[in-house]
């Protein structure tokens, strides 16, 4: 007789779906009392120290497409969380995810959410602490990222003062040419798979009087920067760093600085400190092991003004607005 074709495996429920995620996730680590499994995790803030916490979201058809592996998304969703504790020169302890998923994605994809997930998460010695799981028109992913920088050394967005010099890590618009079709995979791991710069925010935690972490573009990031020091920037266009595989593919654009400019998703950090104490700064990125650049100054006034080679003004670009156009992926 010809065999009996096996019944189909109900999709798992939302329990075992639960049981299965956690499996790629570290649970435990500095200061959990009680991780997932109850109402609520139990933690234990550090002695000396204030809790910065940021939340923050992935989406399908907004922030990743079917491009992303299921580890890209898991990774770039607890990263960027990771990048704004970064800007504020705090150490990462503990993480909350959400995740919401349609009818009858495959198991095996949420699994790779989860392997992506705990990658970055081991690579940064965080611990997820708890979550949540739940339908939805598409794939999402919302972190809670919670760290510590001793009381009083946290790194703010109002502490620039005239005659500050900004630096900046890393390399910029790399991201952004990362969602061209086609793009080199130095520019598509970038997008997919940011490196939140950690270990130099804590290093310029009382070197540096201000920062912030560049998501929605280097002017509109620095702008914000900007207006809560209550202060004007001026940024050397010539000046931001920008690597080797952006320089061949921008040349061709008709302009080759603008992804660098207003692109986003680099989530590098912006800082301002006196001139004083750059040698100190430079420093400490070696340390870190990041390139840091002059890239401007801060004056009087408010805004951003970008001078350009010729030292000729030039038009600031648009940067990302979560509200308006989405980013064309």
């Amino acid at each position: 007789m010809p065999r009996r074709a096996a019944a189909p495996r109900p999709p798992p429920g939302e329990f075992e779906l639960i049981e299965r995620f956690t499996r790629a996730l570290p649970l435990a680590g500095a200061g959990v009392r009680l991780g997932p499994g109850d109402d609520t995790a139990l933690l234990a803030p550090p002695p000396g120290e204030d809790l910065a916490a940021t939340v923050d979201a992935v989406v399908e058809g907004v922030h990743f497409d079917a491009r992303f592996t299921a580890e890209d998304v898991g990774w770039k969703a607890l990263a960027v969380n990771l990048s704004d504790l970064a800007s504020m020169g705090a150490r990462p302890l503990w993480a909350l995810v959400a995740l919401a998923f349609p009818r009858g994605t495959p198991p095996e994809r949420l699994e790779g959410v989860a392997r992506g997930l705990g990658a970055c998460a081991r690579a940064h010695r965080i611990a997820v602490v708890g979550g949540n799981v739940s339908r939805a028109s598409e794939l999402s992913v919302t972190v809670t990222a919670v760290g510590a920088v001793r009381r009083g050394r946290a790194l703010l967005r109002s502490g620039a003062r005239p005659g500050d010099l900004l630096v900046a890590s890393g390399t910029f618009g790399d991201a952004a040419l990362g969602l061209a079709p086609g793009a080199p995979a130095a520019l598509v791991r970038r997008q997919r798979r940011p490196a939140p710069r950690l270990a130099l925010g804590r290093a310029l935690a009382g070197v540096a009087r201000a920062a912030i972490d560049v998501s929605d573009g280097l002017v509109q990031d620095l702008g914000h920067l900007c207006d809560e020091s209550g202060v004007a920037a001026v940024l050397d266009a010539a000046a931001v760093p920008t690597s080797a595989a952006y320089r061949r593919v921008a040349r061709s654009l008709p302009d080759p600085l603008g992804p660098a400019l207003g692109g986003g998703e680099d989530y590098e950090l912006v800082a301002a400190l006196p001139p004083a104490r750059l040698a100190r700064a430079l420093r400490a990125a070696a340390r870190a092991r990041v390139p840091l650049a002059v890239i401007g100054r801060v004056e009087r006034g408010s805004g951003v003004r970008i001078l350009g080679a010729d030292g000729a003004e030039r038009p600031a670009p648009s940067g990302h607005d979560h509200l308006r156009a989405p980013r064309p992926l």
